[in-house]
């Protein structure tokens, strides 16, 4: 018998063989059935790749017309009169478009066309109605007028394939021939109903395209069928209609796997189609895989720029090119995630589509992909079985490292020169199975220890303080670090009345919608808030991270609280207007100051928090607390103060703050810079400063004028802040007299 036999009849090592070919057998039966994770981590792992290496945009002659928020600011809300829309496609025909292309879809007639002026007259008859009717009949029907602009331009309109709509199948303005005899209804998405465009406008188009882009679980959008396949025609895609009217061409050639020697694992399945010269590939539905390119700067042209922008100037960016008119509005809910992370208009993902098959770039997972990497698998597996026995742990981690990087840079190189999208994550993880089973069987012991511990930190640690633990351990200990930090705290007035007035799920209601816009205003400005502490807020800036201006930014949070509080007011959104709540305006207070704060995980050994103490966060506390005396909401520390010297700021005076033995001064947050600009604050400034040098002498007439000359150029508001000046200052004198 030989060495290395008897090396292999070792019970460790056959225990390792029988367990190492029974995980490659269930790692092969598991990969057939392509399981959610899986799916999710190989598109992960392509995302990666498109992140690393994007496709090179090339220029090709594509450009969006983006009815922005500007856009809906000055010409209305949406959707647009249908006249606009008309003017839009004939400006656009005025410019030298090759073609225009919709990516929205007009499947309701215009409420301003006078047949549906006409049907809101109501209870009108007999002449009052006629004339109504005579008049109305003479005012321009706006869905005529974009369909006699679409019928004297060449435009591509597009439909959604929507189940539940009635309003039956699109137009197909597209011709197709087949390669092959596979049965194109078990191979492409079914389409049974549409969300269509009005019959005028879908007739006068050119061409007709689908709009619907197909979501996969996380919201990303990596393929989008090139065709629909319902009442025996096929629908193609809204991309790729544009380039066929732009070429000219009649119609497509679909090729299936029947035609020559294609073969796709046994079944029926789409391989590619041609729009005249240009070859697509697709995937087994029909699909294209869509290979992301950062968007050039170049690309979009404002919706307002091509109404009202000089001839020339945008003449220069339309002629010649396929335009797409789509939106980005927020409001209007189009917006797709790209395998580049970003988050993009709709009309973006189909011009998109058709520069990548403009440019020829195009991304395939060939129908061999699995096989391939079942082979890999199963080679990296066994060879890491045959080898374990002889070198050990440690030269088998470093061969499972050589074989990691061979795969890993095998699948990069067929991505980033051919196209090709094989997955390394699944043969990777195989082996790593395989050099797993090494590890039990020689640290069984120490690997249970190690999970135990695991598991018990999170039973009581939340998860980013776990996630901090294991980058670094020292974390655990208790106390903290010194920090430069800025502090502060928010209240509620009147707290007390309203949660009697309330009920319990009231008040809890009300607090809820109060202090989330609140929470928001603080993060927003990169704000971590410590802890909610009844009807009060506890934020602080630049712990754990450093945050730049932090002073600026927790006065601009600030402001900002104070304005959605407003907001929340002039809407009743608290519902306490109302005459039976005996409740008003809801007020709050804000307390800010700067200076050095102890920050860490603050408690007790088995549980603790990240907070912040000391005398920074006391100060910030009374501050506070001293708004109601001072008259304004929105009170800061002198070091906050000199921290925003741009911001509209009052001195107030110096108060005893409660445990302080020396009176703090405090000013008084008005506004942001942009009101410190104006020449109106600036003549408070020099006037508010006057009154504070004449308070300690100045009789009680001449405070009052004084207050009164402030007050005559000061923003609305201030009339308490100044009534508790002149009262602060007046009342010393009454006691001396």
């Amino acid at each position: 018998m030989t060495g290395a036999l008897r090396i292999w009849l070792k019970p460790a090592n056959l225990m390792l063989v029988i367990l190492a070919l029974g995980l490659v057998s269930g790692a092969w039966m598991w990969r057939l059935g392509d399981p959610a994770f899986l799916t999710a981590v190989r598109n992960f792992t392509f995302d990666t790749y498109q992140r690393i290496k994007p496709r090179e945009p090339l220029g090709q002659p594509i450009r969006i017309i983006d009815i922005d928020e500007d856009a809906i600011a000055k010409y209305g809300q949406w959707p647009w009169p249908r006249s606009r829309m008309a003017q839009m496609v004939d400006r656009l025909r005025e410019l030298g478009a090759a073609v225009v292309v919709f990516d929205i879809v007009f499947s309701e007639p215009d409420p301003n066309t006078p047949a549906n002026l006409v049907s809101r007259l109501g209870k009108l008859d007999g002449a009052e109605r006629s004339e109504a009717e005579r008049l109305l009949s003479g005012l321009p029907d706006g869905d005529k007028e974009l369909a006699e602009a679409i019928s004297s331009t060449t435009v591509v309109t597009g439909f959604f394939n929507q189940s539940l709509s009635r309003a039956g199948l699109p137009a197909d303005k597209s011709g197709e021939a087949v390669l092959g005899n596979a049965p194109l209804d078990e191979i492409l998405p079914p389409i049974v109903n549409s969300v269509k465009n009005l019959p005028a406008i879908e007739d006068a188009a050119a061409g007709n395209g689908s709009i619907t882009l197909s979501e996969q679980t996380d919201d990303l959008i990596r393929k989008v069928p090139m065709f629909l396949r319902g009442g025996g025609k096929n629908y193609p895609a809204l991309s790729i209609e544009a380039i066929r009217v732009a070429l000219g061409e009649r119609g497509y050639v679909l090729k299936t796997t029947t035609a020559g020697t294609e073969i796709s694992a046994g079944s029926n399945a789409m391989v590619s189609f041609r729009i005249g010269q240009l070859e697509v590939p697709v995937t087994e539905d029909g699909s294209l895989l869509i290979y992301y390119a950062h968007t050039p700067s170049d690309l979009t042209v404002p919706a307002v720029q091509l109404l009202e922008g000089e001839d020339e100037t945008i003449r220069e960016r339309i002629d010649g090119n396929i335009v797409f008119i789509g939106t980005s509005a927020v409001g209007l809910r189009d917006l797709r995630i790209t395998a580049l992370g970003e988050s993009v208009p709709g009309v973006m993902m189909h011009a998109q589509i058709a520069d990548q098959i403009l440019s020829g770039a195009f991304l395939q997972r060939p129908d061999i992909a699995l096989g391939i990497e079942n082979g890999i698998m199963a080679a990296a597996s066994l060879l890491l079985v045959a080898i374990l026995p002889f070198v050990g742990v440690i030269w088998s981690a470093v061969l499972g490292s050589v074989i990691a990087l061979a795969i890993a840079g095998g699948s990069w190189l067929a991505f980033s020169r051919y196209g090709l999208l094989i997955d390394p994550i699944y043969p990777l993880a195989a082996a790593g199975l395989v050099y797993l089973c090494s590890t039990i069987l020689l640290f069984a012991v120490t690997e249970r220890e190690k999970r135990f511990v695991r598991r018990a930190f999170q039973r009581y640690l939340a998860p980013d303080l776990l996630k901090k633990l294991e980058n670094n351990p020292e974390a655990l200990k208790l106390g903290g670090e010194i920090r430069d930090m800025t502090l502060m705290f928010m209240d509620i007035r009147g707290f007390t009345p309203i949660s009697e007035k309330l009920a319990p799920e009231e008040l809890v209601a009300f607090l809820n919608k109060l202090l989330s816009p609140l929470s928001e205003a603080i993060l927003a400005r990169e704000g971590a808030i410590d802890k909610y502490i009844g009807d009060s807020i506890m934020a602080f800036w630049n712990a754990p991270l450093d945050v730049e201006d932090h002073a600026r930014k927790s006065a601009l949070a600030a402001l900002d609280m104070l304005r959605i509080v407003g907001e929340l007011n002039r809407e009743d959104r608290f519902g306490f207007h109302r005459p039976e709540t005996g409740l008003g305006d809801v007020m709050i207070g804000i307390g800010l100051n700067s200076g050095e704060g102890c920050v860490g995980n603050m408690g007790s050994t088995n549980r603790f928090d990240y907070s912040v103490v000391g005398d920074t966060v006391n100060i910030a506390a009374r501050i506070e607390s001293s708004c109601k005396e001072i008259g304004w909401p929105l009170l800061m520390s002198e070091m906050t103060a000199s921290r925003c010297p741009d911001f509209a700021l009052l001195e107030a005076r110096a108060i005893a703050l409660k445990g302080k033995s020396r009176p703090v001064k405090l000013f008084a947050l008005v506004g942001g810079p942009e009101l410190a600009q104006t020449d109106q604050w600036k003549k408070l400034v020099i006037r508010h400063k006057a009154c504070l040098a004449a308070l300690p002498e100045a009789s009680t007439a001449k405070i009052e004028t004084l207050v009164r000359d402030c007050l005559a150029v000061a923003p609305e508001g201030l009339d308490e802040f100044y009534a508790r000046l002149v009262e602060h200052a007046v009342k010393p004198k009454l006691r001396a007299v």
